[in-house]
């Protein structure tokens, strides 16, 4: 959203409603469901007893959301959200362009990674010259983990702060009326298309990031690349 006029609930609430007037209904093409299967001695969704035998019902989805504002228009939203996933985490990652063509063209992207929980943090991925002589790259982080930052401080949670809202008769984290009319008609054509249509969710196994084509899903609908190497620090200086 864009800034607000003031910090008031109303002020906030309403630069949210103004945002969500940008972004049109999700499009069935632009999302991936899927649905997750037993791996070793972790059961499947469908071998729960209180899951109807054959359900299509998804686990997984992953969407793009396009906001058609003067400042985000042409900037992919992907959201993704599912069970039995291999980590449990919430985190918001704005991944950069790659660079144009020329010395630096094989380095993966820079990245800025917001990570709301568990362990709240906010950290940049970013590529830097190797210690030494030798002219070459490696990925490295600048960190800020709040609980070794603020180490001394009581960080509260989520809920804790929102009851403490409600106390105080703060509405700024709160849903207005008119926010979530209009939250609904950015998802319901998609939640009509999957009651009418019953598309069938691909499967995944239990602990997995997702279904396969995740990456390939990523990559077509809103240009994301994942770079699944792990960091390699030099052990030495090259020369």
């Amino acid at each position: 959203m864009e800034r607000p006029v003031s910090f008031s609930s109303e002020d906030i609430r309403d630069e949210k409603v103004k945002v969500l007037r940008y972004i049109p209904s999700i499009l069935p093409e632009e999302t991936l469901l899927g649905q997750y299967v037993g791996n070793g001695d972790k059961p499947g969704y469908l071998e729960d007893d209180t899951v109807p035998k054959g359900s299509i019902c998804p686990t997984y989805a992953a969407t793009v959301i396009h906001v058609n504002s003067p400042r985000w228009e042409g900037v992919p939203f992907i959201l993704k959200a599912g069970k039995a996933l291999n980590e449990q985490k919430t985190e918001i990652r704005i991944q950069y362009k790659d660079v144009t063509q020329g010395i630096f063209k094989e380095i993966t992207r820079n990245e800025l990674v917001i990570r709301v929980q568990p362990g709240e943090a906010v950290y940049v991925k970013m590529n830097s010259k190797a210690p030494g002589l030798a002219m070459r790259t490696v990925p490295t982080e600048m960190d800020l983990t709040y609980k070794s930052r603020f180490e001394d401080l009581k960080i509260p949670e989520a809920y804790e702060a929102l009851i403490l809202d409600a106390l105080n008769g703060d509405h700024s984290n709160f849903v207005r009326d008119d926010e979530l009319d209009i939250a609904w008609k950015v998802f319901t054509p998609l939640l009509h298309h999957i009651d009418n249509n019953k598309p069938k969710p691909e499967a995944y196994e239990y602990g997995s990031r997702g279904p396969a084509s995740l990456n390939d899903f990523l990559k077509a609908n809103g240009g994301y690349v994942r770079n699944g190497k792990p960091y390699s620090w030099p052990s030495t200086s090259v020369l």
